[in-house]
């Protein structure tokens, strides 16, 4: 009897031993897991700019199908996504805590939340697609159903707040030089969107292919294509993909010619202000002087460039130059001082019009960030309002209960305008990151000729946000066919033409200006007429496709 006893005594201490054990391990293996998604997440951040490290891609995004494809529970697979997306968005955004360390004495306490608060706000949107996925079977049709939903919750940042669509993986592909200047063309017709799409179809599919094949040859079980002959056709629609692409984008640069009148010679006058001395408004006589000495000195040149008119009454080409975003210094407002506009017009003898960065206020007393369109006697001819406004900086949403930014914000303008202004094509001003709304950047009912771009991007120092954000004007001289000129602060100032070829460029830190004149531009590609929508069926088409179950054949 007793030993009876003692073998279930011990029969049962072994039962609860192993059951702990087994609970430890499952417990390792996810945190092993866990601790991969992030890593994975971290590591795809490689493939945006400035990097462009695209191969990572390949090997990040399959690990994350696999866990999508093996995860027991849509909960997992969201989790799984959500670590993904909080390491990918923490890595790829870690400038924003530059913008904090300006004032690192009175905001020190806030430095950790900028770059880690974005990502915890942003990885819902790949934790969404990663347990949407699931409701196709477990295969290449989930995964096929992840790059569309990811395309689709992507595009859909644009409803977050006031909207933050920084850094597409689409993105990737704005290569410097002739490379990308090819592997962008496309997001004429299909958007950014549209690369995105196949940006993450083209890691997944292919990354796991090319994985399955070695781990065939090295004799481990495939994962998603255990056959031969369907690795053989992934890499064939890969290949098919690309070259098409390619060969698209080649026939596009050789074939579309600008149309109309030339855009104007634009001044683009680089301050190089720290942004220590913009914050605490020192120095405003030094800082104003120098812009005026160097739109004086980019005027003369513009001058020069501008071909003799061939009799006295003659049309000649338009010379506008631009200031970057809030470069008026000191507290004053530009429009509210008459002499100020006049001085800076009379050091631009010659120039048809001169588009300043200036803060503004409206009748409701609330501040704008805002562009003024001077007129040579100095009169303000025209003026815009940024309508997408950085949440956090320019305005914070009412669910913060601390008061973070100064007097509840700026207030915001009414969207995308086309400014005719006297004797200069059309131009559709964009303040700062306005320009990264993929199909929010021109007015659609009038289409402007080029666009006007004012920026300061030294809150972010020099790191890979002002990198990544240029990639963004590149981008969107492509879907809208129009040549942009971009005046920065800081730098990186530039002008692109409307295949998105770069024309000139005035590297980060330093003080010049860059007079460059702009082409025509081009007729209206797919996208700028179409929008977004194209993008967005497109991934819905492919998420549906994935849900769809083929019709078994029937055996006679």
């Amino acid at each position: 009897m007793l030993s009876r006893m003692a073998f279930w005594r011990t029969a049962t201490t072994r039962a609860s031993d192993e059951a702990l054990n087994e609970r430890r391990q499952n417990r390792v293996a996810r945190w092993r897991q866990a601790g991969l998604m992030l890593g994975m997440g971290v590591l795809s951040a490689l493939a945006l700019p400035p990097v462009h490290f695209l191969p990572i891609l390949l090997i990040t995004f399959p690990a994350l199908g696999r866990v999508l494809n093996q995860a027991p529970s849509w909960k997992n697979a969201a989790w799984a996504g959500a670590l993904f997306g909080f390491g990918f968005y923490a890595a790829n955004l870690y400038w924003l805590v530059n913008a904090v360390m300006i004032r690192a004495e009175e905001f020190w306490w806030f430095v950790p939340f900028p770059s880690l608060g974005c990502a915890l706000i942003l990885a819902p949107m790949v934790a969404a697609p990663a347990a949407l996925c699931r409701l196709a079977p477990a295969g290449p049709r989930r995964i096929l159903a992840f790059a569309a939903s990811w395309t689709l919750f992507d595009m859909g940042r644009v409803f977050l707040f006031s909207g933050f669509t920084w850094n597409p993986l689409g993105s990737s592909l704005a290569i410097p030089g002739t490379v990308g200047d090819v592997f962008i063309q496309p997001a004429a017709w299909i958007g950014v969107d549209g690369l995105t799409f196949f940006v993450v179809l083209g890691a997944l599919f292919g990354g796991e292919a090319l994985q399955d094949a070695f781990r065939a040859r090295t004799g481990r079980p495939c994962q998603l294509f255990p056959r031969r002959a369907d690795r053989i056709r992934v890499a064939a629609c890969a290949a098919l993909i690309i070259a098409i692409s390619l060969t698209a984008g080649m026939v596009r640069l050789k074939t579309v010619h600008p149309v109309g009148e030339p855009g104007p010679i634009t001044v683009l006058v680089q301050g190089n202000v720290p942004e220590t001395e913009k914050v605490e408004h020192l120095n405003p006589r030094d800082i104003f002087m120098r812009y005026l000495h160097l739109t004086a000195d980019g005027v003369l040149q513009a001058r020069d460039q501008r071909p003799h008119p061939a009799f006295p009454d003659a049309i000649t080409r338009p010379i506008v130059f631009l200031w970057p975003e809030t470069s008026f210094p000191g507290s004053s407002l530009l429009q509210d001082s008459p002499r100020a506009r006049q001085i800076i017009m009379e050091w631009a003898p010659g120039a048809d019009a001169g588009l300043i960065g200036a803060l503004r206020v409206g009748e409701d007393g609330r501040y704008r960030n805002s562009v003024l369109a001077l007129a040579p006697n100095g009169d303000i001819a025209a003026f815009y309002d940024k309508a997408r406004l950085v949440p956090f900086g320019e305005y914070q949403p009412p669910f913060i209960p601390l008061q973070i930014v100064p007097q509840g914000g700026m207030a915001a303008g009414p969207g995308a305008r086309t400014w005719h202004l006297p004797g200069i094509p059309a131009v559709g001003p964009l303040v700062c990151y306005e320009v990264i709304f993929s199909g929010l950047t021109v007015d659609e009912h009038d289409r402007p000729r080029w666009l006007a771009n004012v920026t300061n991007d030294g809150w972010f120092g020099d790191s890979a946000g002002p990198r990544q954000h240029l990639s963004s004007v590149r981008l969107r001289a492509v879907e809208e066919g129009l040549p942009i000129a971009r005046a920065a602060n800081t730098g990186i100032s530039i002008a692109y033409d409307g295949f998105g070829h770069e024309l000139a460029r005035l590297g980060w830190g330093k003080t010049g200006t860059l007079v460059v004149p702009l082409p025509a531009a081009l007729p209206a590609p797919l996208f700028a007429q179409y929008g977004r929508s194209l993008p967005a069926l497109l991934s819905l088409a492919a998420f549906l496709a994935a849900l769809i179950r083929p019709r078994r054949k029937l055996k006679m």
